[in-house]
């Protein structure tokens, strides 16, 4: 551990000494002092200080890391990388741990656990959810941290189970294809496949791999944290669209805001996407669709929420009509239950055998046997709709 007190004492020697986490240690006339959350020491000789910093160790080797491993270079990795295992992010995101600032986090920095109590956590390894992601940090000996990455639903998986991948761009192609091999649009969404682990990443590769997984996702936690996050609402971001997406401007027609809710509520709940929803119809108005739980922020309306309200302000610009058939109180309900299993994924876990659930396969084969005509019309009732785009 040489390395680390030769560091130490040569930077508790200069300027304002040495404070993170509880440990500090400056320089005077009488000597060093040197203070943990459990003992001041005073009057230290430069061997008397090597000494009594070999007795806590933890909170050498913790210094060090954040001081010279990891450092204050890229003050958004160095926050999340605290954020990882812990450690105090104060409201600055420059994670010093002096507790001047205050954290609007659920676990704010008032209840971090010490230096050596977070060590002993360390050691059995911190898990921590990030979307669908989840981070395990461990420490060494020497204070140094390494970090697993791999699928949050395979947290108990055996990693000889998985596939291995120690560079970050792996993750590109991890993040393009959903379990059933189809595209994902939205990198954010709540279908990233699993069946892969990254064992051993320092905190670089590891922040990098994270945002190769959920692009800006550490920048705008970061800036959030700041109080600098950058939302740019509904009403701005349909604003600003131009070309084919323009159309998107004409929904908005002066009778609330009724439809952002639905849109938000199609696309944007936990159940579709890990990214918590920030902005809102705008500046002052908000959505009455709850945001969603997610880590990080989403800072404006994605391409995918512009594409399906284009789609769906063309939709709702048609005049309404009725249309008359019967149903039984039960073939209504089924209608519903299938509505409901399409709208949130639930098809696939529908058993064949399972003729009970009414978005079962068969089920809806029957329905559709009795009901539509040979041209594909609900109670033989012909759809008087303008073409298709």
């Amino acid at each position: 551990m040489g390395h680390h007190l030769d560091a130490l004492v040569d930077a508790a020697a200069t300027g304002d000494g040495v404070s993170l986490d509880g440990l500090v240690v400056t320089h005077g006339d009488d000597g060093y002092r040197l203070e943990t959350p459990d003992s001041t020491l005073s009057g230290l000789t430069e061997g008397g200080l090597r000494e009594a910093l070999a007795d806590c160790d933890d909170y050498a080797t913790n210094w060090y890391f954040w001081s010279e491993v990891v450092d204050e270079s890229s003050p958004q990795r160095r926050a999340f990388l605290r954020w990882v295992e812990g450690a105090p992010v104060d409201a600055g995101g420059d994670g010093d741990g002096d507790g001047d600032g205050g954290d609007n986090d659920a676990d704010a920095d008032a209840d971090a656990a010490s230096v050596p109590e977070r060590y002993d956590a360390l050691r059995d390894g911190v898990s921590r959810e990030w979307g669908q992601l989840l981070v395990t940090a461990t420490v060494d000996d020497r204070g140094e941290r390494s970090y697993e990455l791999r699928h949050a639903d395979e947290a108990d998986a055996d990693r000889d189970a998985l596939d291995a991948y120690r560079e970050p761009l792996a993750a590109r192609q991890l993040a393009t294809y959903d379990e059933k091999g189809r595209y994902r649009p939205l990198k954010s969404g709540n279908n990233l496949a699993g069946g892969w682990v990254f064992p051993d990443l320092d905190g670089r590769d590891l922040v990098e791999t994270v945002e190769t997984f959920y692009p800006a996702s550490v920048p705008n936690w970061y800036r959030e944290r700041r109080g600098e996050l950058d939302v740019a609402h509904w009403e701005d971001a349909v604003g600003r669209q131009t070309g084919m997406y323009s159309v998107v401007k004409t929904w908005n027609r002066g009778d609330g805001h009724e439809h952002v809710d639905w849109v938000a509520e199609a696309c944007c709940d936990d159940s579709q996407c890990v990214k918590r929803r920030e902005w809102q119809y705008d500046d002052g108005t908000d959505l009455d669709v709850d945001g969603g739980d997610g880590a990080f922020p989403c800072r404006e309306p994605c391409s995918v929420v512009i594409a399906a309200s284009r789609k769906w302000t063309r939709l709702e610009g048609e005049e309404t009509q009725t249309y008359e058939f019967e149903l039984t109180p039960s073939e209504k309900k089924q209608v519903e239950d299938i509505i409901d299993a399409v709208a949130d994924g639930r098809t696939d876990d529908i058993r064949e055998a399972d003729v009970y659930e009414g978005a079962n396969r068969y089920r809806a084969r029957f329905l559709r046997a009795k009901l539509f005509d040979d041209e594909g019309n609900l109670g033989g009732v012909p759809t008087d709709a303008p073409d298709d785009e």
